[in-house]
């Protein structure tokens, strides 16, 4: 049966469902920051890119399902996210980016594909763009990538679980457990100001890309996800319905059923 928990009541209460046993994780130093990561199972390498104010365990879902079908499946831990530290610079999507393809080099992976989720599908996009040969795909789900592609903030009970669960894990994983407060601030003027990429930017893309956008998406509007597969050359957009901004946590049956098929579609 297909976990689902719509209005993030099991999320709030326990997180999603804790990741396998690790084949190897550790840290990564780079640019001023200690960089968390975990690798499970073997195959085809997958990495997955968690969304801001999170950090991997958001994924729980998903490891599980991606090594199954075959799999290696690299979570990382954005900096100054979870168990990763940062140093005293403002957070940019482009450093977030050079973090990866450090960890890809300690781990010796030569290309792999990259799974974003909210920041982390901004981060993926950015390495399909600017470091093609690393990356065999991207599935960017639910991000802009200009500040025109987001909606006008409304609270809802569906974001304050997920805000309140983020504080619970941020306090348990972090190196610095009491900055939370100082941490969303530094993230959020980030997400004002960024990203910032044109459609000429986006036009110079050669890897294949699926804009996967949920029907109910609290931040990013319908309009940006369709254009964003209009500017991208090897794109697809996807609409998942009946779900919002939460859908590898509310839906993961779901979810996981596109992301599969879109790697099949290049890894077979």
């Amino acid at each position: 049966m297909d976990h689902h928990d719509d209005d993030l009541a099991k999320f709030e209460a326990h997180g999603a469902t804790p990741l396998p046993a690790a084949r190897d994780e550790g840290h990564v130093e780079h640019e001023g920051a200690r960089i968390w990561y975990a690798s499970f199972g073997a195959g085809l390498p997958v990495i997955l890119l968690h969304g801001g104010l999170g950090h991997s365990g958001n994924w729980g879902f998903q490891v599980p399902a991606l090594a199954k079908a075959g799999y290696r499946v690299v979570v990382i831990d954005s900096r100054g996210h979870g168990r990763s530290s940062r140093d005293e610079r403002p957070y940019k999507y482009e450093l977030m980016a050079s973090d990866v393809l450090a960890v890809m080099d300690t781990l010796h992976l030569k290309q792999a594909a990259m799974v974003g989720w909210s920041d982390g599908a901004c981060v993926a996009l950015i390495l399909g763009m600017k470091a093609a040969d690393r990356v065999t795909g991207v599935f960017f789900f639910g991000c802009n990538m200009d500040p025109s592609g987001t909606r006008e903030f409304e609270p809802s009970p569906v974001i304050d679980r997920c805000f309140a669960r983020h504080a619970r894990d941020y306090a348990a994983l972090s190196a610095t457990p009491d900055q939370f407060d100082a941490f969303v601030k530094a993230v959020g003027l980030m997400m004002k100001t960024e990203p910032n990429y044109t459609a000429a930017d986006l036009a110079g893309t050669r890897v294949p890309v699926a804009i996967v956008q949920s029907e109910h998406d609290e931040f990013i509007r319908h309009e940006h996800a369709s254009y964003l597969a209009s500017s991208i050359p090897a794109s697809e957009l996807v609409i998942l319905p009946g779900v919002s901004h939460f859908a590898p946590l509310q839906r993961p049956g779901r979810f996981n059923t596109v992301l599969l098929a879109f790697l099949e579609k290049f890894h077979s």
